[in-house]
């Protein structure tokens, strides 16, 4: 959720996953979390190349920085990281760790409040911040000379953000009008926000809106954001990932003027429940008078990940998916699109979260076509994959060979490596998980991906839904 100076709203960044860009994403705190060390196992040691080549340092205050020197461009990023998202926010009061990356622009002792962006546009740069369900981020974009300036900024409202109360009723209303704007606009994005919370319950961590339920952002006091401040930005619970053409003497010398002075602080574990034995309510059906015939279905899986559960799963469910639903040539498309009863479909699915997750899959029917026959024929996909034992050989060399492929054109950007390397260490996974992806989903076998398939797809608890047109009638459910 980003936010620009002044109130201005501004959609989200690309979402910080390994399938939009080669990211990680974990906790080791969390419950069942795979030890760094048996993550990092069988890649440290490879032959094959890092796809960064990063240099990682913990200064004495627990502060961990990542420093990626690239030579393409005379300019510079810098991202800072709390691990802290909006999973972290207190009962009860859905929004906090957003609504705090909103007061973070309200000063610091050596910055006045909104005087951040402002002298970051003066420098020619960018900056902008962001909150998920696992972090909240920070970042500018400057040219290299001026990193000394932006790290000085960014270390002053890390160690002491003014959060003035004056401040907070303003800032309220840019984050209900930010709510209005995305959410309870759009039919499709009040479906999943209650589909979330239908699956996973509305107050679990999992079924909570990262911007908050409207209710509860209106309940949030200056207490609670001091609070959530004092309590999660440490250094010990932060993250800083610093790329561009700055040598690497000069920057680790910068580090010490600006970062390594701030006082320590622990890493804080993160406190998620375990998924629901059930979904609390395994059927839902949303209608909207504002659709016009765009009926959406979903089916959603309780699911591992790298940090939870099976973990062993993860990476093979990354496969999974694609072979689902990873655009042409997968089976969900061949079966719904191509035959003309979907206008889109496809599945979801992130190894790289704090904790436990959900698999997915999707269809956007045709206007003309009944939602029971596209339900039917997406179940029908996942019926045949689990009685046939899995996909095929060919299928999971595809899937690995277009999902490589495809992340390593992801690299280019500038911030990319700040991106994909900040939120891995930010959510507890080891380096070597980034810096070698391609070679460990290389590694992946086809029986791998046909026993993650039918421990989740076959036996996992599962839900499903529909969002339709006001009027139609709600569709039957489709067991498996």
């Amino acid at each position: 959720m980003a936010r620009l100076p002044g109130g201005a709203t501004f959609p989200p960044m690309t979402p910080i996953t390994r399938r939009a860009a080669l990211q990680a994403a974990a906790c080791a705190a969390a419950a069942g979390a795979l030890p760094a060390a048996a993550l990092a196992q069988g890649t440290a040691a490879t032959t094959e190349r890092p796809l960064f080549g990063a240099t990682l340092r913990t200064l004495p205050n627990g502060l961990r920085v990542a420093f990626v020197e690239s030579r393409r461009a005379p300019v510079v990023a810098q991202y800072a990281y709390v691990s802290a998202g909006g999973a972290e926010d207190p009962q009860g009061r859905s929004g906090v760790a957003h609504f705090l990356e909103h007061m973070l622009f309200k000063g610091s002792p050596r910055v006045a409040s909104g005087e951040f962006s402002r002298r970051v546009a003066r420098e020619g740069g960018t900056d902008n911040a962001f909150t998920s369900r696992d972090v909240t981020g920070y970042f500018q974009h400057v040219e290299a000379s001026r990193l000394g300036l932006v790290a000085m900024m960014e270390a002053d409202r890390f160690a002491a953000a003014v959060i003035p109360e004056a401040e907070l009723e303003p800032e309220r209303r840019v984050i209900l009008e930010e709510r209005q704007q995305r959410t309870d606009s759009s039919p499709r994005a009040l479906f999943f926000e209650a589909f979330d919370a239908a699956m996973w319950g509305k107050q679990h961590w999992r079924g909570r809106p990262i911007i908050g339920w409207e209710d509860e952002i209106r309940a949030i006091t200056h207490a609670d954001l001091v609070g959530f401040f004092r309590a999660r930005y440490a250094p010990g619970n932060a993250v800083l990932v610093v790329t561009g053409a700055v040598e690497p003497g000069a920057f680790w010398r910068s580090v010490e003027e600006h970062w390594a002075a701030l006082p320590p602080g622990p890493a804080v574990p993160r406190d998620r429940g375990a998924p629901p034995p059930a979904p609390p309510t395994p059927r839902y059906t949303r209608t909207d008078a504002r659709l016009r015939g765009e009926a959406v279905f979903l089916r959603s899986w309780q699911a591992p990940t790298l940090t939870a559960g099976e973990a062993r799963h993860g990476e093979p469910l990354e496969v999974l998916r694609h072979v689902l639903g990873g655009g042409p040539g997968s089976r969900l498309h061949r079966a719904l699109v191509e035959t003309g009863l979907a206008v889109s479909a496809g599945a979801s699915y992130d190894a790289d979260v704090a904790s436990w997750t959900d698999f997915d899959i999707s269809a956007v029917p045709r206007r003309d076509v009944a939602p029971e026959r596209v339900e039917e024929a997406a179940i029908a996909v996942v019926k045949r994959l689990l009685d046939e034992g899995g996909p095929t050989e060919a299928e999971v060399a595809r899937s690995i060979r277009q999902m490589t492929a495809g992340a390593l054109l992801a690299l280019d950007g500038l911030g990319a490596a700040p991106r994909m390397i900040g939120n891995a260490l930010a959510i507890g996974l080891p380096i070597e998980v980034v810096e070698f992806w391609p070679a460990r989903m290389r590694a992946v076998t086809r029986d791998q991906v046909a026993d993650a398939a039918a421990a989740v797809l076959g036996r996992a608890p599962s839900g499903s839904g529909w969002l339709l047109p006001e009027g139609t009638a709600a569709p039957r459910e489709v067991m498996l």
